[in-house]
């Protein structure tokens, strides 16, 4: 057995990465680094038809973003490369000659079409122990016929010789002890003479002994597969090695049954991949959970507890807090239902959790998109004032555009209710009272308008409403005095000016 504990994360280049193997990479992370251990990446590209072009570079963008750095990749390399197996080829022929030569696995030269023939034939066909006779291999041919066939450059494939009968026991850390006869199990392709490279099966079973693996955390789906490892591990006599299992219950769809899909999140309305992903052939976009605003660290967070909980009552977690805390015990056997409002309340606690100063910075790019010139500290001001009311930084500037653009417009039914006939009248007087304080920081406005409001023995709500639908254009914001603070006295007796003006107008027009 290794002595370090060795983790990886082996995504096939075929795609965007769906956001259930960022949770599967991200427990793998945290489990190795709480071990103390490494985490890696491995890219499981022998499928050559199914390659699509800026995938893995899709990969390494991901967790660049997420913060989530492998201590051994294609990009960093290290002690055990190369880490795509596309460029271990001439490892896996050793292997693929050694299960020949011990008699583990054989060499088949069925064609499509006779295996097509054959399930025709025969009721839920599986090519193995029943039926391998009957088929056109090493077993049923000499050895001169099979070596003539090869020297023919007749396209073969290699098959796993799997005996029945045999108990196949997979230890794993969230299912327990799992046991299944070998009898369900086919003569799996291990090897394909056409490109030269073997399937997943073999690649994965050889790559993990290779490069040390200790322990293979993966997606529920994958299960089935893991006996067939098992059978791999024994034929190639490294079964001392075997890493320990963990299969991780699925990410499932918010409503209904069933694994979460791309078209889940297209029906839906939110994405199902961590960054926005261009198909290369049809030019298609798809939404990313960074595109769409969201902090990685909330993501990082909301991920973790889909499968797995602390068993307290704490649900947010820095990431070295995660890598305290996790453990397989608290992982759920059962699937986890996807709840995107879930991750949009992650969201909006990490933007609460943002100082002022570093949530303006991110603020910035959309004011400067919405021609606003405005210093670093009046911005600070204003999201300090209007974050609580968001989960996106992005809906800031529906929050908060009335601190930086006057009204040009007012709401109708915030005008009908709010803008009386006596309110113009009002205005002007309160415009008096602002033009004279000496102190304009809310509190000083705040107490003078309510003592004056008190004396005059006006109805608070009636100027208040009347005040804000001036200033902002409706009926929404934060306090209001702390929104004239940060516009200043200037820009408050000009918004009032011109809502007199305007809106009295419009009455003389009705």
């Amino acid at each position: 057995m290794y002595h370090k504990t060795r983790v990886r994360f082996a995504p096939s280049p075929t795609g965007p990465l769906h956001i259930g193997g960022v949770r599967t990479a991200l427990y793998n992370y945290l489990y190795a680094k709480q071990q103390g251990g490494d985490f890696i990446l491995r890219i499981e590209d022998t499928d050559t038809t199914r390659f699509v072009p800026g995938a893995e570079e899709y990969i390494r963008e991901t967790f660049d973003w997420l913060g989530l750095s492998f201590d051994e990749s294609p990009a960093k390399g290290g002690a055990y490369g190369p880490y795509r197996q596309s460029e271990r080829r001439e490892i896996y022929k050793v292997y693929v000659k050694q299960l020949l030569e011990s008699g583990a696995a054989y060499i088949a030269f069925d064609t499509p079409e006779e295996l097509e023939a054959r399930r025709g034939e025969i009721a839920n066909f599986q090519y193995d122990a029943t039926t391998r006779e009957k088929m056109r291999n090493s077993l049923t041919l000499s050895q001169e016929e099979t070596q003539s066939l090869i020297d023919g450059a007749t396209q073969y494939v290699v098959r796993i010789k799997i005996d029945p009968d045999r108990d196949i026991t997979v230890n794993d850390m969230i299912r327990g002890e799992v046991v299944i006869s070998s009898t369900v199990l086919d003569d799996k392709v291990i090897y394909k003479s056409s490109d030269e490279l073997p399937t997943y099966h073999l690649a994965n079973v050889v790559d993990d002994h290779l490069m040390e693996i200790t322990h293979v955390i993966r997606g529920e789906e994958w299960l089935p597969s893991a006996p067939l490892h098992v059978w791999l591990y024994r034929s190639l006599g490294w079964e001392e090695s075997m890493p320990r299992f963990a299969h991780l219950p699925l990410l499932l769809k918010p409503e209904g049954n069933g694994k979460l899909s791309k078209r889940d999140g297209d029906r839906l309305g939110f994405p199902v991949f961590p960054l926005e992903w261009k198909d290369p052939v049809t030019g298609d976009r798809s939404s990313g959970y960074r595109e769409s605003g969201y902090l990685p660290d909330a993501i990082i967070n909301f991920l973790a507890f889909l499968g797995w909980n602390p068993g307290t009552e704490q649900e947010i977690f820095t990431l070295d807090e995660l890598v305290q805390a996790f453990s397989f015990d608290r992982c759920s056997k059962s699937g986890a239902k996807f709840d995107v409002e879930k991750a949009k309340w992650y969201n909006h606690q990490y933007i609460l959790n943002l100082t002022d100063g570093e949530l303006a910075t991110l603020f910035a790019p959309i004011l400067k998109e919405k021609g606003v010139n405005a210093t670093q500290e009046k911005v600070t001001k204003v999201v300090g004032l209007v974050k609580a009311r968001v989960h996106f930084v992005k809906e800031l500037w529906d929050q908060s555009s009335f601190f930086f653009v006057a009204p040009v417009s007012y709401d109708e039914k915030t005008t009908r209710k709010r803008w009386k006939k006596e309110t113009p009248g009002q205005m002007r007087a309160l415009m008096q009272l602002i033009s004279e304080m000496d102190d304009f920081s809310a509190e000083n406005q705040e107490k003078a308008v309510m003592e004056w409001i008190q004396q005059n023995q006006l109805h608070t709500g009636n100027i208040m409403n009347a005040f804000r639908l001036a200033i902002v254009g409706e009926g929404k914001g934060p306090h209001m005095f702390n929104i004239t603070d940060v516009i200043g006295r200037d820009e408050t007796l000009r918004r009032l000016e011109q809502a007199i003006t305007t809106l009295t107008e419009r009455e003389e027009n009705i």
